[in-house]
């Protein structure tokens, strides 16, 4: 029996619809953005590299809810959206004033990182139109009830923006819920977003209220202590690393407190190095744990966005198998292409999803 029930595709207009706030990535490549003479331009934020990965990966139909201030730099954003394939009826434009001293759009500055020098991301996100969204910005009841919605994703880092978007959440979610679309919400615990704003406290008092209406929740190991306030022990800080038998644990405890949740996820990495990775995943569903193959020393270009693309492959097979162990499955292959090419989005395909979680290695395709 499947762990949720999901709208029939016939019955919406989207498969998934995601709420947050996209940036414009700017990445030095190989080099570092303090000596940096040119910039390569992506487009990249964690609920939207969903909505993408679910896109152009695995052919859904889908949506984001956002806003840009209305200048050349918010349509460069717009193009990069529209060229993934994302459907942008939903995205609000907010007047430029020639500056950026009311409204702006955000910038990340990304180094890919390499051997024992990490990935840095330095965010450049103040007063962005997304961060100032607010409830009451968008026709809910259009967008679930009239047009139809099988599945919403958001999460932590849109609602840590302001003091505004973790109510325009609890009302989407709130919405969701009453036309009966699944929630799903990754965690994505952000210590630098909620420094400023109450820090770990102020972020379990958002997400504790937002996890009441989720489905199925995303999250490692250290956004379920700082967001919901579970511990863990068993992480080897040297390795940033997990024990399983220990995230186990505190997964039974998340559940039998928020017991709407039917599913949860999260990937194993194994840090060795910026460019060598251990590599999986594991999830809960239906009261049973199901793993994905281990990937011992996987090879990595750029990490940003593996755990969006997990997310993708995951909520694709939710949707398509209903089974936990295929999600699972496909959302860490997902998860591990997307690492071997740059940017924030997954660049891989369907077909190399599917040869992956069957085995695949990585021999020439002729």
């Amino acid at each position: 029996m499947p762990v949720l029930d999901i709208k029939p595709a016939s019955a919406c207009k989207y498969d998934m619809l995601a709420l947050g706030e996209i940036m414009l990535r700017l990445d030095p490549g190989e080099s570092r953005v303090r000596t940096a003479r040119e910039f390569k331009a992506w487009e990249g934020g964690g609920e939207y590299n969903v909505a993408r990965g679910l896109r152009r990966c695995f052919g859904l139909r889908t949506a984001v809810c956002t806003a840009f201030a209305d200048n050349d730099v918010g349509r460069l954003i717009e193009d990069f959206i529209l060229q993934g394939g994302v459907d942008t009826q939903f995205i609000k434009w907010r007047p430029y004033d020639g500056i950026g001293r009311t409204v702006r759009n955000g910038l990340n500055f990304t180094e890919r990182g390499f051997g024992i020098r990490g990935a840095v991301g330095i965010p450049d996100r103040g007063l962005t139109a997304a961060s100032q969204l607010k409830a009451g910005d968008f026709d809910w009841e259009d967008i679930f009830g009239k047009q139809g919605v099988r599945w919403l994703h958001t999460g932590g880092i849109f609602a840590a923006l302001s003091d505004t978007t973790p109510e325009l959440v609890i009302e989407a979610v709130q919405a969701a819920k009453k036309h009966g679309t699944i929630v799903s919400y990754d965690l994505n615990y952000r210590p630098s977003l909620w420094k400023s704003i109450g820090g770990q406290k102020r972020a379990q008092e958002v997400n504790r209220k937002i996890a009441q209406y989720v489905d199925v929740m995303i999250g490692n190991e250290e956004d379920f202590t700082a967001c919901l306030g579970f511990e863990v022990e068993g992480v080897d800080e040297n390795i940033s690393h997990i024990n399983v038998t220990a995230f186990k644990k505190m997964i039974e405890k998340a559940v039998k407190e928020f017991p709407n949740f039917k599913a949860t996820a999260t990937t194993l990495r194994a840090v060795k190095s910026a460019t060598i990775n251990d590599w999986s995943a594991i999830a809960w569903a239906g009261g049973n744990f199901y793993q994905a193959t281990d990937r011992e020393d996987l090879e990595i270009l750029d990490r940003v966005g593996g755990g969006d693309s997990f997310a993708s492959g995951f909520i694709y097979g939710l949707m398509t198998f209903g089974d936990p162990q295929k999600a699972v499955d496909y959302g860490a292959a997902h998860g591990a292409l997307a690492m071997t090419t740059p940017g924030d989005t997954s660049m891989a395909s369907l077909k190399e999803v599917e040869a992956l979680v069957k085995g695949a290695g990585a021999r020439v395709q002729r």
